[in-house]
């Protein structure tokens, strides 16, 4: 038995992270530009502060919903710099997440609202998880980084 929990432990990682990856370079890339109802249909996560942020949307009009958030909201929908594979938990993939500012320069979200990088340092690394659906589809399920 312990040695069954060790081979599997040292399992090679599936060959589903590069899709996975792919699947979440797409996602921020149909937002960058715009694709609302392509990130949509990529999207698996919960769009509770979505509607939230916009309570006269029908909060069943995803692209919508996406369209205000990368737009008013103050949700970052840039595109991917890097995707590290970090780990894996069956069909679920965490991935390490560089971006990149409109002129090519890699996102840096820094202090928010008054605080001091003391006590908020700088943060230009972020995890997002990406999950394999019952019918072999990749989902993103984390939303973007939000700057107020």
């Amino acid at each position: 038995m312990l040695m069954a929990l060790f081979l599997s432990a040292c399992a090679p990682v599936s060959n589903d992270a590069e899709p996975a990856r792919q699947a979440l370079v797409a996602f921020f890339d149909s937002l960058n530009q715009g694709q609302y109802a392509e990130a949509a249909e990529s999207y698996g996560g919960d769009y509770e502060v979505l509607i939230y942020h916009n309570p006269t949307l029908d909060p069943d009009d995803h692209a919508a919903l996406w369209m205000n958030a990368c737009t008013i909201n103050g949700a970052q929908c840039l595109p991917v710099r890097t995707a590290t594979l970090k780990e894996q938990f069956g069909d679920e993939y965490v991935f390490v997440v560089e971006f990149s500012n409109p002129d090519g320069t890699l996102f840096v979200l820094g202090p928010c609202c008054g605080g001091s990088e003391t006590d908020f340092p700088p943060v230009s690394q972020f995890e997002y998880r990406v999950q394999k659906t019952a019918d072999g589809k990749f989902v993103v399920l984390d939303l973007p980084v939000y700057v107020p």
